[in-house]
């Protein structure tokens, strides 16, 4: 029995670097909420089933939930709403019930749009935290994003050249989470930026899928997939 949903954090792929605490919630669960897309074939896919899986979580306990990729969210929210509803039913019978997110729920997770709607129809949640995109990066890379004084800029993903451009004249660091979404007016930045050392990555936290470089050219003739991710630092 519990008294609230638990949103657990599940890092940013690789299943060991799950916290404890996240994962004495998996293992305790009733049910597991989890994400999943369809892929551009029509396969369905879940990162975050596989690393529940790579934790000996057992697949019974897992309900996946469609999430559909557009950059028009209003289907992603009305689906969210629906996982809502459906928690709703199995908080009613005093299950211990977990949402999973990838990273950190609470930096620039979509599963805001669950706690909220439960939130609405007063069920109470609690939060696991969990080891952002952007620090596993750096650990991949084992830079410092930010030191002493530096301020670090968070952009979620849109952005315009010039725009950029400025703000690496500020001399700050600098995270793109989701270049893709801007793709082109990044590569154009980076074509005349100096003084900067790029870090580009791409699924971090798979192993089979993992890249990283800072090779500025290869980084242009690359096209940006949904999990990348950018850091921009001074030399």
């Amino acid at each position: 029995m519990s008294d609230f949903v638990t949103f657990v954090s599940l890092g940013p792929g690789d299943a060991e670097l799950i916290t404890l605490k996240a994962l004495k919630a998996l293992q305790q669960a009733d049910i597991i909420f989890c994400p999943s897309t369809v892929s551009p074939v029509g396969n369905m896919i879940s990162r975050s089933r596989d690393i529940l899986l790579g934790l000996n979580i057992d697949d019974s306990v897992i309900s996946l939930f469609d999430v559909p990729m557009s950059k028009d969210r209003s289907q992603a929210i009305l689906c969210y709403k629906e996982v809502a509803g459906l928690i709703e039913k199995y908080f009613d019978k005093k299950l211990k019930i977990v949402v999973v997110a990838e990273g950190d729920a609470g930096f620039y997770s979509s599963t805001h749009y669950i706690s909220d709607n439960l939130l609405s129809k007063n069920i109470c949640t609690k939060r696991i935290s969990g080891i952002p995109a952007f620090i596993a990066c750096a650990a991949l890379a084992n830079i410092h994003i930010a030191k002493q004084e530096e301020e670090l800029h968070i952009i979620p993903g849109i952005i315009s050249s010039d725009d950029l451009k400025k703000r690496i004249e500020t001399g700050n660091s600098i995270v793109i989470m989701k270049p893709s979404l801007s793709e082109q007016a990044i590569k154009q930045a980076m074509s005349s930026i100096k003084k900067v050392e790029i870090h580009y990555f791409e699924n971090v936290g798979i192993k089979e899928k993992e890249f990283y470089t800072q090779d500025i050219h290869e980084i242009i003739d690359r096209k940006f997939p949904y999990f990348s991710l950018l850091i921009i630092t001074k030399e």
